[in-house]
C-alpha cells in the first residue's frame, strides 16, 4: 500500500503548488490591471478632464502627482495587512486587498469630471487613488508569500515569479483595453477628431468599470486555495509574532533597507519605461499615443515569459547575480532608450520599450519575490518584506513619472531634452547596484524558521 501510494504524493504536491501559484498569478494580474489603468489614464486623459486649466505638461505633472499619492498609501497597506497576515494568515488578507483595490478602481470609472463638480473631481480621484495604493500595499506580500512558501526549496525563484508575472499581465490587459477604448471602431467615430472627443468624454471609463467583473472572478479563485504551509506550521506551534512589524524592524533592520534599495531601479525605471514613455511620445514627440501603447503591448507580452525565465535562472545562479545584471542593463539603456524614441520610427520606439523591460527590468522583477521573502524569518515575513517593498515604492515608482516629467520640462528649457532624465535613471541604478552588492545570497537558505 505504501509503495503504491508513494509516487502519487509528489504529483499531488506539485498540483497544489501550481494551483496556488496560478491563483496568486490571477489575483495579482487583476490587482495590477487596476493599478496600471490609472498610470495610463494619468498619461493620456486625466490632465485634460481633471486638470483642464493648465498647459499640457503642467496638467500631466498634476495628473502624475495624484498617481504618486497612491504610492504613499502603499506602506500603510503593507503595515496593516502585513501585521494581520503574520498573525492570522496570508490567505485571508488576499480577499480584502483584492476587494478594496477593485472597487476603488471601478469607482474611478464613475467619477464626475472637473467640468461637472469642479475641485471635488480631483479630490475624489485622489481618494480613490489612495484606496488603490492601500489595497495594493497589502496585496503583494500575501500573494508572493503564498507562492514562495508553497514552493519546493529549489524552485522558489520560479514559482515566486508567478505572482510577479501578474504585473505584466495586468499591464498587457490594461493597455489592450485602453487601446481598444481609444479605437475608432469601439467609439463608433467616423474621424480621428470625433474618436478623440468620444474617448475623452466616455471611452476612458470603460476599462475602469470592467474591474467590477474582474474582482468577482479573483475572489472566487482565491477561495479555492490552501493557506501557506509555513504559516500553518507556525500556527500549530503557536509561534506567531505578537507584534510582527516591531519584530521585523528590530531584528531585520539591515534587510529592510536592503529590500528598499534593491527596488529603486526596478520600480522607478519601470514607470519611466511605461507610463512616462507615453507622455514623452505624445507630448514631446507629438506622435499618436497608439505608437506608445503598441510598444507597451509587446513589452508586457514578452516580459511574461522572460520574467519567469529570470526567476528560474535565479534558482540556478543565485538571486544577486541575476538581479545585478538587470539593474546594470537598465542603466546602460538610459541614453539609448531616448535615442531610440527620438527616431520617431514606430518599430524602433516599440523596441525602445521592449528591450529594457524584458531584458533588464524583468531580470530584477522575476527573482524579487523570492529574494525579498528569503530575507526575513517566517514569523515576520509578511510585515518585513511588505515594508521594505512598499517604502521603496514611495521614493522610486511613486516619484519617477513625476520626476521624469519635471526633468523633461527643465531639460527643454535648458535645450537638453532627455539628458536630465537619463542621469536620474542611472542614479536609481546605482542605488540598487550598491544594495544588491551588500545583500546576502539567499537562494539556498531555508524559509521554515
Amino acid at each position: 500500500m505504501a509503495t503504491a501510494a508513494s509516487p502519487a504524493l509528489p504529483n499531488q504536491e506539485h498540483k497544489q503548488i501550481v494551483k496556488v501559484a496560478l491563483a496568486s498569478l490571477i489575483g495579482t494580474s487583476i490587482e495590477w490591471y487596476d493599478y496600471f489603468l490609472y498610470g495610463t489614464a494619468a498619461a493620456l486623459v486625466f490632465n485634460k478632464i481633471f486638470f483642464p486649466s493648465y498647459d499640457p505638461i503642467v496638467g500631466t505633472l498634476l495628473a502624475f502627482a495624484t498617481f504618486s499619492l497612491g504610492f504613499l498609501a502603499r506602506p500603510l497597506g503593507g503595515i496593516v495587512f502585513g501585521h494581520f497576515g503574520d498573525k492570522i494568515g496570508r490567505k485571508k488578507m488576499l480577499y480584502l486587498t483584492l476587494m478594496i483595490m477593485g472597487l476603488a478602481t471601478a469607482c474611478i470609472g464613475l467619477l464626475p469630471t472637473y467640468s461637472v463638480i469642479g475641485i471635488w473631481a480631483p479630490i475624489l480621484l485622489i481618494t480613490m487613488r489612495l484606496l488603490q495604493g492601500f489595497g495594493l500595499g497589502g496585496e503583494w506580500g500575501g500573494a508572493v508569500l503564498m507562492a514562495v512558501e508553497h514552493a519546493p526549496a529549489n524552485r522558489r525563484g520560479f514559482y515566486g515569479s508567478w505572482p510577479q508575472l501578474g504585473a505584466f499581465i495586468g499591464l498587457l490587459l490594461s493597455t489592450m483595453v485602453f487601446r481598444a477604448a481609444n479605437s475608432m471602431w469601439f467609439l463608433r467615430a467616423a474621424t480621428k477628431e470625433a474618436a478623440n472627443a468620444a474617448f475623452i468624454t466616455w471611452g476612458w471609463r470603460v476599462p475602469f468599470l470592467l474591474s467590477f467583473a474582474l474582482v468577482a472572478v479573483g475572489i472566487w479563485i482565491r477561495m479555492t486555495i490552501a493557506e501557506s504551509p509555513v504559516f500553518e506550521k507556525l500556527k500549530d506551534q503557536k509561534q506567531e509574532s505578537k507584534m510582527p512589524l516591531i519584530e521585523a524592524i528590530t531584528k531585520h533592520p539591515k534587510n529592510i533597507f536592503i529590500a528598499m534599495g534593491v527596488r529603486f531601479a526596478e520600480n522607478g525605471l519601470f514607470y519611466v519605461f511605461t507610463a512616462f514613455s507615453l507622455v514623452y511620445i505624445s507630448t514631446y514627440l507629438k506622435m499618436d499615443r497608439a505608437v506608445g501603447l503598441n510598444g507597451l503591448l509587446w513589452a508586457a507580452g514578452i516580459a511574461i515569459f522572460t520574467c519567469a525565465g529570470w526567476g528560474a535562472l535565479s534558482d540556478k545562479l543565485g538571486r544577486r547575480p541575476v538581479y545585478m545584471w538587470g539593474a546594470v542593463f537598465c542603466g546602460l539603456m538610459a541614453f539609448p532608450f531616448f535615442w531610440m524614441l527620438g527616431t520617431r520610427e514606430p518599430w524602433i520606439i516599440a523596441a525602445a520599450i521592449v528591450i529594457p523591460v524584458t531584458l533588464g527590468h524583468a531580470a530584477m522583477y522575476g527573482p524579487q519575490a523570492s529574494f525579498l521573502s528569503e530575507m526575513f524569518s517566517a514569523r515576520v515575513r509578511y510585515s518585513g518584506a511588505s515594508l521594505g517593498y512598499q517604502l521603496a515604492s514611495i521614493f522610486a515608482g511613486g516619484l519617477s513619472p513625476l520626476m521624469a516629467t519635471y526633468l523633461l520640462k527643465k531639460g527643454i528649457e535648458a535645450n537638453k531634452a532627455y539628458a536630465y532624465i537619463a542621469y536620474y535613471m542611472i542614479g536609481l541604478v546605482v542605488i540598487t547596484a550598491v544594495s544588491v552588492y551588500f545583500a546576502k545570497e539567499t537562494h539556498k537558505d531555508g524559509i521554515e524558521a
